[in-house]
């Protein structure tokens, strides 16, 4: 239901939305490629600021995160990198709240593939440009604005309400979000403002990445016929692997995810290096990949089926049975998601976002990762809402100016509606 002061707030949002739209802009002509959000971290302190938020900055430290289950290592140092979060203080009797986002971006290279400048926020009708625009800084900036909106008409939210802008969401979060809620901030409600086209996110994929390393037999090409091209023996592997990838993407189901990403599960064999140099017999080569698996499975489970997929590859052949390939689990990982559909507060934003937008919210899954994973941990809810973006991490990619417009006038009723407000 739109009671007065939602109407009156979106009317303001509707009339202001050049000043959202601007703050994208300059959001995404600030490069932020992962380990290199300071600029960033100081521009998001500046807006929460000017609203009048009390602004905590959190430095991660492996030694408080390292030992999480949910942790994984980015490879990057913590030193001198911040997470910045803006507070409204409110009352500690009433229902907090968290919008969260990540400051940092994905490289755009190869630039040459762009037809805009990764780094120019240029508008073309309703699609706003750059690296970064949709995943996430739109979404950075409608949570502020949704904010900035109800203080500016003199509406106080009675509960707590964090804007969280952090480091590493494409590194798998463990010196951003998880840095966070570990240093107890902490909410009854998270929602992540991830680009999922105004549709309600209750779950994603556990992820792991690895890498098979098979080694050869090195030998000059013209007497080649003495060694053992480890790039041929990789190809093995490799056929073994895309196998399974197809055969998991028939049999495993898990309707979530389908309806959010039409297929439930993915493998992709990502990088194939071999070999160093034209003339010599190659004596090593490195495949590297990302599997994606459904709730009921576990990281324990996917790394038996990979394991036992490698060996049943080599089976029968006499050189990798001697020098069998060695498999390394690295980077990003994380157990499946699985946030309860039904919980009152996902049932609560359901409602505010339904009656916003004048039309049925779809619940749905992805096969990607997201921040609010970590929630779980915690025994508290969490979400993902966010604009409609296109071409993410590809060239080109833009968000759709309307859906950021709807997405900070969800966020400010929701605000009103899970919070509770004051008017002076």
């Amino acid at each position: 239901m739109i009671t007065d002061t939602k109407k009156k707030v979106q009317d303001y949002i509707e009339e202001n939305k050049d000043e959202l739209i601007e703050a994208i802009v300059k959001a995404v002509q600030i490069p932020s490629v992962i380990g290199d959000e300071n600029a960033m971290a100081e521009y998001m302190k500046k807006k929460y600021e000017e609203i009048g938020l009390k602004v905590v900055e959190v430095q991660p430290e492996y030694e408080k995160v390292q030992d999480h289950p949910a942790f994984c290592s980015s490879g990057l140092p913590f030193e001198g990198r911040k997470n910045i979060i803006g507070i409204w203080e409110g009352n500690e009797d009433a229902p907090s709240l968290t919008l969260n986002g990540h400051m940092d971006v994905v490289s755009p290279e190869p630039v040459e593939n762009w037809t805009k400048d990764p780094w120019g926020g240029e508008i073309e009708g309703n699609k706003l440009y750059g690296r970064g625009s949709g995943d996430m800084k739109a979404g950075l900036m409608a949570n502020w604005f949704a904010l900035k909106a109800l203080l500016d008409m003199r509406i106080k939210p009675k509960g707590k309400v964090l804007l969280q802008s952090v480091l590493e969401e494409e590194a798998g979060g463990a010196g951003g979000t998880l840095a966070c809620l570990e240093d107890g901030f902490l909410t009854d409600g998270f929602i992540a403002t991830e680009p999922h086209s105004l549709r309600l996110t209750v779950a994603h994929a556990g992820v792991l990445y690895f890498r098979v390393k098979v080694v050869g037999k090195t030998a000059h090409a013209g007497m080649a016929h003495l060694g053992v091209n480890a790039i041929s023996k990789m190809y093995k592997v490799y056929n073994a692997l895309e196998k399974l990838s197809e055969k998991r993407a028939k049999e495993v189901y898990f309707e979530l995810f389908h309806k959010g990403s039409g297929q439930s599960v993915h493998m992709n064999l990502g990088t194939l290096v071999g070999g160093d140099w034209v003339s010599n017999v190659p004596g090593e080569a490195v495949l590297e990949c990302r599997i994606g698996f459904i709730p009921s499975e576990t990281r324990a489970r996917i790394k038996e089926l990979i394991e036992k997929t490698v060996q049943d590859a080599i089976r029968g052949d006499e050189w990798l049975e001697q020098h069998p390939p060695e498999i390394e689990w690295y980077g990003w990982t994380t157990e499946a998601w699985n946030q309860d559909p039904e919980d009152p507060y996902v049932q609560a934003f359901k409602k505010t976002a339904e009656g916003v937008l004048d039309r049925e919210i779809e619940i749905g899954g992805r096969a990607a990762g997201n921040d609010a994973r970590f929630t779980q941990y915690y025994d508290k809810p969490g979400l993902v809402f966010g604009p409609r973006c296109s071409n993410m991490h590809g060239p080109d990619e833009y968000v759709e100016i309307d859906s950021v417009i709807d997405t900070a006038k969800v966020f400010a009723a929701h605000i009103i509606d899970w919070c509770g407000v004051e008017e002076d």
